[in-house]
């Protein structure tokens, strides 16, 4: 069955999720560029382990353990920007999308905004997934950027602990 709708043509190529924190950038940053621990606050990451065992930096790469409800799926990543203190961003090899975190002093803290961008589409194989079984493109990028502000809300719990 063929359909008229185009699911690349529903893609947001950029969500965004900002969050202010009362920690100061390097205090933020030890949790954000601590990729294992992303599991204690992303509703979507169950396990990720970094291939090597060594420190988190520019090129190191992931293999990723991903759930939701039933669903499990793992993907594969590669830190492809890391300024530390201010950013770090890994894409994912499976779907082509970059998920950063980027921090900017303030005068009380620290801003957090998590990003996905779409610098290159969504490959086809992701988006035939995401319509298939996730519920279509809109639903599924609502959950994403609920997720989004609720990783946020629990790194800022850690944070400011």
């Amino acid at each position: 069955m063929s359909t008229s709708t185009d699911p690349s043509a529903q893609i947001e190529p950029l969500l965004e999720e900002t969050i202010e924190v009362a920690a100061t950038p390097a205090t933020v940053w030890s949790l954000v560029s601590d990729l294992p621990r992303m599991a204690q606050w992303s509703p979507q990451v169950v396990k990720t382990f970094v291939r090597g065992g060594g420190p988190v930096e520019l090129g190191t790469r992931t293999f990723n353990i991903n759930r939701r409800g039933l669903l499990v799926w793992p993907t594969q990543a590669k830190v492809v920007r890391f300024d530390p203190h201010t950013e770090i961003a890994v894409r994912i090899k499976d779907n082509f999308t970059i998920w950063s975190f980027t921090l900017e002093p303030t005068g009380t803290g620290t801003r957090i905004t998590q990003r996905r961008e779409t610098p290159d589409g969504i490959s086809s194989i992701s988006l035939k997934l995401t319509d298939a079984v996730m519920g279509g493109q809109t639903k599924f990028t609502g959950e994403l950027r609920a997720g989004m502000r609720q990783t946020l809300e629990r790194i800022k719990a850690e944070a400011e602990a």
